[in-house]
């Protein structure tokens, strides 16, 4: 587990992928606590990100700073931005995807719903079209809502699955899901000062099939 930074109030890593973001045997806070060589640390999820994905997660070192990390993604402060390799190419550059998302609870899948219903919530996502290559491309995503697997869904929905996408697409890709939470921006919950944290994907397929620019 790499530590980006770490003071009293908050710790910045970055999540491997195949690694669960909660705290249960092997996930993130408890690989963060043998990171900081101590088994006791208060450390607690404030976001997560699907067990397939890696990149930057930011962690509470106390209910003070939980409460107010979650506020904040609450009232939409908390900025998270990914980069992700997709099949295809947009139509636009740049542009917004607004769906309606259900939940499958027995399948453990999201899915686009065509009306409103009781567990079905607006989804909603801005892109912009960073590369291209190989019938690929590579894009950058804000969220603006944090549905589950909502970027895959949304892309995939539009024929556009992500790379070495399992669940929601039916090509066989010869790699891991290339999906990253590359940029986070926040308020420190004690200080009140502008946090930002970037870190590109690895340089591994297909991210170095798809350059920026």
């Amino acid at each position: 587990m790499e530590l980006v930074f770490a003071d009293q109030d908050i710790l910045v890593c970055l999540k491997p992928a195949r690694v669960l973001s909660t705290d249960e045997p092997g996930g993130v806070p408890e690989l963060v606590r043998q990171a900081l060589g101590d088994p006791n640390a208060d450390v607690r999820t404030v976001h997560r990100l699907d067990r397939v994905v890696g990149g930057l997660m930011v962690l509470a070192r106390s209910a003070a700073a939980a409460s107010e990390l979650s506020r904040q993604i609450r009232d939409g402060e908390f900025v998270k931005e990914y980069q992700a390799i997709i099949h295809g190419t947009p139509p636009e550059r740049k542009g917004t995807f607004r769906d309606l998302l259900g939940r499958d609870k027995a399948r453990r899948m999201t899915y686009v719903s065509s009306e409103p219903g009781r567990d079905v919530r607006e989804a909603v996502l801005e892109y912009e079209v960073l590369g291209a290559a190989e019938a690929m491309s590579r894009v950058r995503i804000r969220l603006h809502t944090g549905r589950t697997h909502q970027i895959r869904v949304q892309f995939a929905s539009r024929g556009m699955p992500l790379v070495g996408e399992r669940k929601y697409s039916t090509l066989a890709d010869p790699c891991e899901i290339a999906l990253w939470s590359y940029r986070l921006a926040f308020r420190h919950p004690s200080t009140g000062d502008e946090m930002e944290f970037l870190h590109q994907p690895p340089s591994v397929y297909p991210w170095t099939a798809v350059s920026i620019g």
